[in-house]
């Protein structure tokens, strides 16, 4: 800054660099020795001469810089400390204190991203028992909690805690090994009396976040290795300046031989020799390391505790803040020189305390005035192998804005275990997909139990609140982990065994009904086929044989010409095989009164009126079938709603009315048929078959009203079942009855399928 002609020409920049070893006396005694100038320390008395005081750098910690302040704010001295503060509370306390960095919120809110990147849920809290510990650690459980992590405990540690009230440690040890945290943040003002306690031994196992107050305390993570080894740092990262980087690089004992300090650092850090003998051996026996001859090629980044220090950078952007608004506040006021008396002290301290507050809007360094400016915040994983500490950058956020975006860089974190895999910190085993939380009995929200997915949900994703339902079309697999298309149902031709039994036995049927007609018609002049009227029994035949094909309807996917169909043809193919069993029925009675002398009845005997009355009966039906049609069809759907894991694809029969008035107007004519035949069973005929006829019907009529209540029982394809199991039955009822045993007189007794036995029956 000096060098550089166009900033404060004519003004030479000095300092003073007081080390306040995180103690909050010899801060304030620093602050005053500061104000008072060389020899005594006199409050509020200067012997500085000429020399106009500009501002305090420091500190990091607000155990230190909090005392800093009430001095500096008393005196209306600018003062900026390299460490977060909470600027609500404290901006109004102290006018004059600025922060280079961001605010507590956001630092605790990127560690909360860093909990979250790694799937922890279940953290612990140590903070120091100090002011700025108490505000950390209520600010990281609000902004946790907004997260949905809970924090298992909350201790705040420090001297007083340490020296004094040794329950309270024995009760944070005991927290911490009943919790099962993996995970323990450390915020507030850095404290390594902690890890001389008890909680030691316990924390070698568990991973430690460090707030950037701990992870710049390089001493602190040197100094307990087994304690703070793998552990994770979120410190300030930012642009670094090529120019400062260079400089820094420049260091070298070779450089600066009067630098006993780098010599030092050569020494106990690269374990180069100093060219002293004595001083090598006594430094190989106090630090037990081994020196060696250096090639000259070393640089100071290449300590390991270089790497890892973050808070050079923002003090050297405080720096150069500063020096910019000094350089804007000298010319715009027209300073010849800070040496003169223009201005009173106080009144200069006042101006340039009101001019940090225009330019920086309440911020020094860290608002952004260009994009040099953007804060970086770096989560390091600090790793110690053979005694010397390595530090990489694993994660980085970066603000821009109102939003922020993280980077995750190609290393490998190094944990506390074994395997080398990212500890798990929950309260409770996360729930597997197909599982579902439910609440415990603690508060914590973490804390809870996982319960299987109720039937018919399913979650896909760990630790699912809520298990969700499936569209209407498909359903949560064996696990309960996805949603799949359920299964479709009906009497496939090709999947069913059912189906495959139905088609045989159809089949067969067919075949048996197609024997029995060709046997009819090869024997048709024959006294056992005339006697029972052949031209019905052809048609009674031709109608059964029709209805065992009809079967095939109800089989396979459900289509609109298949539901149209399959009704009509079973109704319409059964009342014709009814009418016709009714017939002859009536033709039996016809027939028997027609016997007697001068009967009026043997007009009405021929092949005229059964045909007619077929024609009239099934006419009946088939206008019942027409208006089925016409005003309300069947047609097919899908039932998503009577099975919950598949879906039935059937026909719906439009008009519930139609379809019963088909089956009703078919049971009618059943019902005359079997009282007719019954009446007519014991008339004397030599091949009177009214009482194979009262069987058949008995049997078709038993079918058929035990198959209401079976249809209305059952659901999906096995609706469509019982309805193919009655017809089948009720179909094979009339074939055997009816026609069994005139097969068995014209195939095994054709003796007596004469007109001669006929004949001397009736003498008899």
């Amino acid at each position: 800054m000096n060098k550089n002609p166009t900033i404060l020409p004519n003004v030479t920049l000095g300092y003073h660099v007081y080390d306040s070893c995180s103690f909050a006396r010899k801060a304030v005694k620093s602050v005053l020795q500061i104000l008072s100038g060389p020899g005594k320390t006199i409050p509020n008395y200067s012997c500085r001469d000429h020399q106009k005081f500009a501002c305090f750098i420091g500190d990091q910690s607000l155990t230190t810089s909090m005392p800093m302040a009430q001095i500096s704010s008393a005196l209306n001295h600018v003062q900026v400390i390299y460490g977060a503060l909470d600027e609500n509370l404290h901006r109004g306390l102290f006018p004059s204190l600025y922060t280079s960095v961001h605010e507590l919120y956001m630092i605790y809110h990127y560690i909360s991203e860093v909990i979250i990147h790694f799937g922890w849920t279940w953290v612990g809290i140590i903070a120091s028992a100090d002011e700025s510990g108490e505000r950390a650690s209520l600010l990281l459980l609000r902004i946790l909690s907004k997260f949905n992590i809970c924090v298992a405990f909350i201790a705040n540690q420090g001297v007083s805690v340490l020296k004094v009230e040794r329950h309270v440690v024995e009760s944070v040890y005991s927290a911490i090994e009943k919790s099962s945290v993996k995970v323990i943040i450390l915020c507030g003002t850095y404290h390594d009396l902690i890890f001389e306690s008890s909680l030691r031994r316990l924390l070698r196992d568990i991973t430690l976040i460090l707030s950037p107050n701990w992870a710049s305390s390089i001493s602190l993570i040197g100094k307990y290795p087994e304690i703070l080894n793998c552990s994770l740092s979120l410190s300030f990262w930012s642009k670094a300046d090529k120019n400062f980087k260079n400089f820094v690089d420049g260091f070298h004992p070779m450089i600066r031989p009067k630098d006993k300090l780098l010599e030092d650092l050569w020494m106990t850090k690269l374990f180069c020799s100093s060219g002293n003998k004595e001083k090598d051996s006594l430094y190989e026996n106090v630090y037990r390391i081994s020196l060696h001859n250096c090639t000259g090629q070393e640089h100071l980044p290449d300590v390991g505790d270089y790497s890892s220090d973050r808070t050079s950078d923002p003090v050297y952007r405080t720096v150069e803040s500063l020096v910019n608004c000094l350089h804007v506040l000298y010319s715009s006021q027209n300073y010849s020189s800070p040496k003169g008396q223009t201005d009173d002290e106080e009144i200069y301290a006042h101006k340039f305390n009101r001019h940090l507050k225009k330019m920086s809007h309440a911020d020094v360094a860290t608002r952004k005035r260009n994009e040099e400016f953007i804060p970086y915040f770096s989560v390091q994983n600090h790793v110690f192998v053979n005694g010397s500490l390595f530090t990489k950058d694993v994660l980085m956020f970066f603000s821009n804005g109102s939003s922020y975006e993280k980077v995750v860089f190609n290393s490998t974190i190094q944990w506390k275990n074994k395997k080398n895999q990212v500890p798990k910190s929950q309260c409770s085993e996360s729930c597997l997909p197909g599982y579902r939380k439910v609440p415990g009995f603690t508060i914590q929200p973490c804390c809870y139990s996982c319960a299987t997915c109720a039937y018919g949900e399913m979650s896909n994703i760990t630790d699912s609140e809520n298990c969700m339902k499936c569209p209407d079309h498909e359903w949560p697999n064996e696990n309960r982990t996805r949603c799949i298309s359920k299964q479709s149902e009906f009497l496939s031709f090709t999947d069913d065994t059912l189906s495959l039994v139905f088609i045989v036995f159809s089949l067969l049927c067919f075949g048996k009904t197609l024997l029995v007609l060709v046997i009819f018609i090869l024997h048709q002049d024959t006294p056992v086929v005339k006697a029972n009227n052949k031209s019905l029994s052809f048609v009674l035949l031709v109608s059964i044989m029709l209805g065992f094909l009809c079967v095939f309807f109800f089989l396979g996917r459900p289509v609109d010409v298949t539901c149209l169909l399959r009704q009509v043809s079973f109704g319409i193919l059964f009342t014709i095989a009814v009418s016709s069993v009714l017939v002859k029925t009536i033709m039996v009675c016809i027939a028997f009164k027609a016997t007697k002398p001068n009967s009026m009845w043997r007009k009405w005997i021929g092949v005229k009126l059964p045909i007619y009355i077929v024609l009239a009966c099934s006419s009946v039906q088939v206008v019942i079938c027409v208006s089925w049609l016409s005003i309300s069809p069947p047609f097919p759907e899908l039932d998503t709603h009577s099975y919950q894991e598949k879906i039935i694809i059937q026909c719906n029969e439009g008009s519930v009315i139609g379809f019963y008035s088909v089956l009703g107007y078919m049971g009618i004519l059943a019902a005359v048929s079997f009282i007719i035949a019954f009446f007519a069973r014991t008339l004397p005929d030599s091949y009177n078959e009214a009482k194979y006829i009262t069987f058949s019907m008995l049997v078709f009529c038993s079918v058929w009203i035990a198959m209401i209540p079976a249809y209305l029982s059952t659901k999906g394809k096995y609706t469509v079942a019982v309805e193919i199991f009655a017809i089948l039955i009720s179909n094979n009822g009339l074939l055997y009855c009816i026609f069994l045993t005139k097969c068995f007189i014209i195939l095994c007794r054709p003796e007596i399928n004469t007109k001669g036995y006929l004949q001397s029956q009736r003498n008899i």
